[in-house]
């Protein structure tokens, strides 16, 4: 019996016996879907071929598109979105090493914690390292505390293990300063501090103050993986993005990440079909004192835009010159960046600009932003701004009107990411909050028409879960639920779904093609768990995709669909946390051990009361760290 291929049954769909190149190769029905086209915001089917939307309407409207190659994926009522575009990630240093990683992204208790690094040492083999690093803050554990380090020792006497906590600490047991080489006489690097206790040895407690260089090159110290393990590894950490309907991110680079030696994983992996996410990537020079020479020579050899759909060159950046580049570090003062950065900085600029490149800048202050647009307004005079190169400042949590003024008149975008989700209360402790309540000001933002985009920072601070972005752009509220925008500082759903799928196209000057769902659009969709647009606004972090698909590719199903995306192998190395724990960590199993952390903690805190050793009334959120 010939017929449709269907992944779910679907009664009513009869193939036509029309040509075989006007049938789909996938049909999406029984949905609502929210197009993010303003000319047909909703539909009810989605066809594609040939890797692009080819129809929408309601489900009879596209019957006459069935033939028999097509597979028909009924969504059962459920609501279908534009893929996902994270504009800030670090996708490819993150695939690199995703597998290396316990993931506490998503844990709600430091009991559960501990617990999985508890495990994990007990088959991480000898020379490896236990390596949790980013997506998490204690104001997400019941507890609300940090682990400490004798609490490290305790879960892994003889296994290094190594805790980033955001772009402040890290936290190291007694392995871990073993095999990074501290010891009493190990001078502290610049912008950074090595904690010591009273004997003068290292306490296993690192500080970026400001600079998280510290941080970075001490894990720099840890194990590598092979590369063939490094392909693995890349292909689960694209899979786990597909996982929450993410199916493109602009790769920002950043520290570590050499060119071209750092991207062969990807390259090789578009070369093969094997990207299960289309990846736009930047280049930034590594090395303070060659910034210049690294892009004149990046400049001769590639050019914004060599690649394909699936991986392409985007332009320079997060970083030009390293003086130009503040710390967004909010338990420390804002760093003072160094007189007469600007001569170095506008060289770059107008290399740059001069051969067609765009760029993007970390910025987090506005009084970092206002130096570099004097810069851009010099360059203006010789025509280099506004020009046809695409360019955007990142983060910007302080910026003022006045420089969002000259943004625009300049050119320029602006991409923001829920950093604020994690360093919030930080932040609001040392700036006020007022101050927090428009970190950063979307609104205004939008109110001028800038092209903004949204995204997380992943994976060395916040989670690369959108959902926890998402659930901060509309509600204010730092992971840990703590409110830090008023409703006027807020955008509505529909909003934030533009800010995650055609803001991040028009970044890489695909909006033509990508954002939205419309005919000759890449057909890159996700069915969701629930519906964004109608749930609780503390269900949204919860939400996942169901089937995420990428140029009418099933990249990734579960729940009724399960089985129908394409195949990985297996996780590489057997022992790698991935195998075990997989990545974020959410669900139902989470939301039950939460009551046993909250009454243990208590109960814990009543005896120390009882004890003397506590007050009575417990003290507000402190990030012990942040105390040294």
């Amino acid at each position: 019996m010939t017929g449709p291929s269907t992944s779910m049954p679907v009664a009513g769909v009869v193939p036509a016996a029309r040509q075989a190149e006007a049938q789909a190769d996938l049909l999406v029905r029984n949905a609502k879907v929210f197009t993010g086209d303003p000319a047909r915001p909703e539909a009810r089917a989605v066809a594609i071929r040939d890797g692009r939307v080819a129809a929408l309407g309601d489900d009879h409207d596209l019957a006459h598109l069935v033939g028999p190659g097509t597979r028909v994926v009924d969504a059962l009522g459920r609501r279908v979105i534009p893929g996902l575009n994270d504009s800030h990630l670090h996708v490819i240093r993150g695939g690199l090493n995703y597998v290396l990683e316990l993931r506490w992204d998503g844990v709600r208790s430091l009991r559960h914690a501990l617990a999985m690094l508890r495990e994990q040492a007990g088959r991480t083999p000898k020379g490896q390292w236990i390596r949790v690093v980013g997506g998490w803050t204690a104001e997400q554990f019941a507890e609300r505390r940090m682990p400490t380090v004798a609490e490290l020792n305790a879960a892994a006497p003889d296994t290094p293990v190594f805790v980033l906590h955001l772009y402040q600490s890290a936290l190291m047991n007694r392995a871990a300063v073993r095999a990074a080489g501290f010891t009493r006489d190990t001078p502290d690097p610049r912008g950074g501090q090595i904690v010591r206790g009273r004997d003068g040895e290292p306490t296993g407690v690192l500080l970026a103050a400001p600079s998280a260089l510290i941080l970075y090159s001490t894990l720099a110290k840890a194990p590598a993986l092979d590369e063939a393990d490094k392909r693995t590894s890349t292909r689960h950490f694209l899979r786990e993005l597909n996982r929450f309907g993410l199916t493109s991110a602009v790769d920002a680079a950043g520290g570590f990440q050499n060119f071209p030696d750092n991207y062969a994983t990807v390259v090789d992996l578009a070369g093969a079909g094997e990207l299960s996410l289309r990846i736009a990537y930047h280049l930034f020079p590594q090395t303070a004192g060659q910034e210049l020479a690294d892009l004149k020579r990046w400049t001769e050899m590639v050019k914004p835009g060599d690649g394909d759909e699936w991986l392409r060159l985007n332009g320079a950046g997060e970083n030009l010159t390293w003086a130009a580049a503040d710390f967004e570090n909010f338990s420390e003062p804002r760093p003072e960046l160094a007189a007469g950065y600007e001569a170095e900085f506008e060289q770059a600029v107008r290399l740059l600009m001069e051969n067609g490149w765009g760029f993007r800048l970390h910025a987090t202050y506005d009084e970092t932003i206002r130096r570099d647009l004097a810069v851009f307004e010099k360059l203006a005079a010789d025509g280099l701004f506004p020009g046809d190169n695409r360019w955007l400042f990142d983060h910007a949590e302080t910026v003022s009107a006045a420089s969002l003024d000259r943004i625009a008149a300049l050119g320029g975008a602006l991409s923001v990411q829920n950093r604020m989700s994690f360093q919030g209360t930080a932040f609001r402790d040392r700036y006020g909050a007022e101050a927090a309540a428009h970190a950063p000001p979307v609104g205004a933002m939008l109110d001028r028409g800038l092209t903004v985009a949204a995204g997380t920072d992943a994976t060395r601070v916040s989670s690369y879960n959108p959902w926890v972005a998402l659930h901060w752009l509309v509600t204010g509220r730092t992971v840990g639920g703590t409110a830090l925008c008023p409703a006027g500082n807020l955008i509505s759903r529909e909003t934030a779904l533009g800010l995650y799928t055609r803001g991040g196209a028009r970044l890489t000057g695909e909006q033509d093609v990508k954002g939205r769902l419309r005919e000759g659009c890449y057909g890159d969709l996700a069915i969701l768990s629930d519906d964004f647009l109608t749930v609780p606004e503390a269900a949204i972090p919860d939400i996942e995709s169901v089937l995420t698909v990428v140029g009418g590719r099933i990249v990734y199903a579960s729940a009724e669909y399960e089985g129908l995306d394409e195949a990985v192998p297996p996780v590489s190395p057997q022992w790698s946390p991935v195998a075990h724990f997989g990545g974020y960590q959410g669900g139902a199993r989470q939301a039950s051990l939460v009551a046993e952390a909250v009454a243990e903690s208590e109960q814990q805190r009543r005896w120390r009361v009882a004890r003397g050793s506590a007050p009575e009334t417990p003290p507000p959120f402190i990030d012990p760290c942040f105390a040294h």
